[in-house]
């Protein structure tokens, strides 16, 4: 039975066995029997490679932090992580030059990112993710927008409809109206300056057309 530690775009945390290519940290969300019992303990969501100088863990041992697991670094933005600034270092300085590309202001530290993200991706008192509705033409590539049939990620003019194992088919991107938008506000600001998630592979089968 697969263990409940992958992350959907909505921020939710599931049981799947489809592997993803990040790995996050919220604290120990998990009891000594491994059930998650906890949305988050800490404000300092981060998006982890895999692996990372030989460092070994076993899976939701008791009293270390839980592992969560995204399908690529998109879901993760989505649900509200930020790239690590220790085994993503090149990742986060471009995280952090996009961010403060699109505050006018100078590199943020760590812990403004953490409490504007926090701020901006769960509802207070509760422990939802939050979203906000938007025109889906003025949304960069990388956002996560929710449509009829869930959660899906924009790539050019097209929508890409996410599950746990890949994208499916894509879709026309909504022309008007607008869209639920799932990736918090500034995180959308920073894939608006330029960041660029690293996304699953099952892009390209679906996405000829998107660029």
């Amino acid at each position: 039975m697969p263990r409940r530690n992958r992350v959907t775009p909505e921020g939710e945390i599931i049981a799947d066995p489809a592997k993803g290519l990040f790995m996050g940290n919220r604290g120990i969300l998990h009891d000594d029997a491994g059930r998650i019992v906890a949305p988050f303990r800490h404000t300092n969501w981060v998006c982890c490679v895999t692996a990372f100088k030989n460092r070994r863990r076993n899976l939701m041992a008791p009293g270390r932090y839980t592992e969560l697991f995204f399908l690529d670094e998109a879901v993760a933005l989505a649900a509200g992580h930020r790239p690590c600034g220790e085994c993503r270092r090149a990742d986060y300085a471009r995280f952090r030059s996009a961010w403060a590309a699109a505050t006018g202001a100078g590199l943020p530290a760590p812990k403004e990112m953490d409490r504007a993200l926090h701020a901006a991706r769960i509802v207070p008192r509760r422990r939802m993710q939050a979203t906000f509705a938007a025109a889906p033409e003025w949304l960069p590539e990388g956002t996560f927008v929710r449509i009829a049939s869930g959660p899906a990620l924009i790539l050019g003019d097209r929508v890409l409809p996410w599950s746990p194992g890949g994208y499916g088919v894509s879709l026309d991107r909504p022309a008007t109206g607008e869209v639920q938008v799932l990736t918090p506000r500034p995180t959308v600001a920073a894939l608006t300056a330029g960041y660029r998630p690293v996304l699953h592979h099952s892009v390209l089968h679906h996405s000829a057309t998107a660029r």
